[in-house]
Parts: structure tokens; sequence; C-alpha cells
């Protein structure tokens, strides 16, 4: 169940990333949900770093959601040579 929870948020958090850095039309469900999952390691390995921690669901989505605009900067910045 907790893994489903974790796609559930890190999917939400993808999708949220993918509309602030405005790359939503470029990609498709799939990819937000990979995107946040793999926001969410980078955010919890990153934020505790500069003394950031959050708790509880909320907090796992507020650290993937760092960590997914993190990761679509990081990739817009090799795909097109800026930060958009």
């Amino acid at each position: 169940m907790e893994f489903i929870i974790m796609l559930i948020v890190g999917g939400i958090a993808g999708w949220l990333a993918s509309m602030v850095m405005r790359t939503d039309g470029q990609q498709g469900i799939i990819l937000n949900i990979v995107v946040g999952i793999i926001g969410g390691f980078l955010g919890g390995f990153l934020l505790p770093m500069v003394g950031l921690q959050f708790g509880g669901w909320i907090g796992y989505l507020v650290t993937a959601l760092i960590g997914a605009i993190i990761l679509l900067a990081i990739v817009n910045l090799f795909r097109r040579g800026r930060v958009r």
C-alpha cells in the first residue's frame, strides 16, 4: 500500500513540477510519475544537506516537488542550454 501512495504522491509532485517549469505539454503522466519519484529521492538526498527536513506525506510531497523542480531544471539545461 505504501508503494501505491508513493506513486500517487510522486505523480502529483511530478505534475506540479512540470507545471512550475512549464514542461507539462511535453511529457505524459508516466514521465510525471518518474520525475516525481526521482525528484523525491533527489530532494531526500539534497534537502537534509542544507538543514531542511520534512515529515509525513505532505513533507514527502514538498520534498519530491523541490527535487523534481531541480531535476527538470537540470534536464532543461542540457536539452535547451538554459533553465526555463
